[in-house]
């Protein structure tokens, strides 16, 4: 039974309720002041009938108002409540003592860690958490927030560390151990990804470099337009990225989205896939809608538009101009409502020369402008997205994976001709193919560059000077070793020893020289 009694806040009125508990011989469980003027009683064994016996004595002591029975105890409810909270949390949620040994875990905590709740009371929890220095953080004098990305028995998290502390008498905060919350990475990268498509997918971009974050200015203003937008670059460079991330900034991002790839597309089956055909137009084809008609209201991404053939050209360029086609086999036009986006790897104005690509088609489509740039050219941005490739393709099978320094800086010198599609499929085979949880430059299947031939051809600062004489110190270097004196690499170079001895003193390479 648990007991509310209202009362004055007067010095010793608790006492004097404990008192009367001990002259009836009654066993008190647990007693709170949870506010000013309310005392709580839990009695389990109290009956009724005793109940009825002490009430009347409780309600005679000096400045209690009213005696009444509760369902719970204010901590009680508060406790409930946690818990309910944290079963229905689907991220793990762990809490430590001062010592890293673990308090309370929720449902998700023990599905992560494998174990009943309740049996991880008292387990540490440093042996099964990698990736982060528990036992260092503990004995940190200054407790901080920490994030990190860990392993909890073999599985990816992403993990918060927050501090508990608890004022003494004093007001002094004393730390009384930690709280983590760990979050799966494909989770995480769902609600980003919910975000992004309602924010658009620029934030999902990776944009380092210079070049990129100026190209994904330019792409935001240009989505918020209706006029056709043009992607170039070369393979493999994100033109499908680009042009879903525009459409989900413009005003149609609740309409559909169509990709078109139109080099696969074979020419007699472009125009009835693009526009439709009518019942009997054609021998032995069912009439049915064509992209453009289904996807009304909507963007259309043509990939490769250079590739559609003259005749379809023409009914395209209608379709910018007078928003209207024709089905195939129908006498009158339907009007229709669409954003158009094209891409293309190939100069476009060469095509119009050779006479494969409209000239007016060309100026129509060619009003707002993204050139993407080649990885080679936005080398800022190639460790970034190696780590959000890695992280992705380890989060799919539920693997902790990383990389080597060495293979950071192999990833670095390569000129990546096939592009962010080229260094997702490297990266991928190598997570799929590594046993352990770092990636060497052994697991990658592309050659080793010397870092003095990788030449950084954008985002440099100072002049061809500086950059030649970078270039010298870098070349100077790698080829030392091999060449330990300055006839030697004289003779490898081309050059006289004395002068290959005033650059190697110039750039302080090898033994000074007096």
């Amino acid at each position: 039974m648990r007991i509310h009694i209202l009362c004055e806040n007067r010095l010793g009125i608790a006492q004097e309720v404990l008192d009367r508990l001990v002259q009836n011989e009654i066993d008190l469980l647990g007693i709170e002041t949870h506010v000013e003027g309310e005392i709580f009683l839990s009695i389990p064994t109290l009956a009724f009938d005793q109940f009825q016996q002490i009430m009347p004595q409780l309600r005679h002591i000096d400045g209690v108002h009213d005696v009444s029975t509760v369902s719970f105890m204010p901590m009680e409810r508060e406790k409930e409540e946690l818990k309910v909270l944290l079963s229905t949390l689907p991220e793990p949620v762990i809490s430590l003592d001062v010592n890293g040994r673990i308090q309370i875990a929720n449902r998700a905590a023990g599905a992560a860690l494998q174990a009943d709740p309740m049996s991880l009371r008292g387990e540490g929890l440093r042996k099964h958490l990698r990736g982060f220095n528990l036992n260092k953080w503990l004995r940190d004098g200054n407790h901080q927030h920490e994030s990190a990305f860990v392993q909890v028995a073999k599985q990816a998290f992403l993990a918060d560390i927050y501090p508990v502390y608890i004022p003494d008498d004093h007001g002094r905060q004393q730390f009384a151990g930690a709280v983590i919350t760990l979050k799966s990475p494909t989770r995480l990268g769902k609600q980003m990804q919910t975000y992004s498509q309602t924010q658009s997918e620029f934030s999902a971009m990776v944009a380092e470099s210079k070049s990129m974050r100026e190209l994904i200015r330019q792409a935001r203003r240009m989505a918020v337009l209706d006029a056709p937008v043009l992607i170039t670059g070369e393979t493999g460079t994100g033109k499908d990225l680009m042009a879903r991330a525009c459409h989900n900034f413009s005003l149609r991002r609740d309409k559909p989205f169509a990709v078109i790839n139109c080099a696969s597309m074979p020419p007699e089956a472009a125009e009835t896939e693009l526009f439709g055909v009518c019942e009997g137009a054609i021998p032995g084809m069912a009439a049915h809608e064509g992209i453009f008609e289904k996807y009304n209201g909507g963007t259309v991404f043509l990939d490769e538009v250079g590739d559609l053939p003259l005749s379809i050209q023409a009914k395209l360029l209608r379709v910018l101009q007078e928003g209207s086609f024709r089905k195939v086999g129908a006498e009158e036009e339907q009007s229709v409502d669409l954003r158009i986006v094209c891409s293309s790897q190939k100069d476009l104005s060469a095509l119009v020369d050779q006479g494969v690509m409209r000239q007016d088609l060309y100026y129509r489509i060619n009003v707002l402008t993204l050139n993407l740039p080649p990885l080679r050219d936005r080398r800022a941005d190639i460790i970034p997205l190696a780590r959000h490739f890695v992280q992705r393709i380890a989060e799919t099978s539920r693997r902790f994976v990383t990389m080597s320094d060495e293979t950071l800086n192999l990833l670095k010198q390569q000129n990546w001709p096939g592009n962010v599609r080229q260094l997702e499929n490297a990266l991928y085979r190598a997570v799929s193919m590594v046993e352990e949880d770092i990636i060497e430059p052994r697991h990658l299947d592309i050659p080793e560059t010397s870092a003095a031939m990788s030449v950084q051809v954008s985002e440099f600062e100072g002049t061809l000077e500086s950059s030649v004489k970078e270039f010298e110190a870098k070349l100077l270097r790698a080829l030392y070793p091999s060449f330990p004196s300055s006839r030697q690499l004289g003779k490898r170079l081309g050059l006289s020893h004395t002068a290959v001895a005033n650059k190697l003193r110039e750039y302080n390479i090898g033994r000074r020289r007096g």
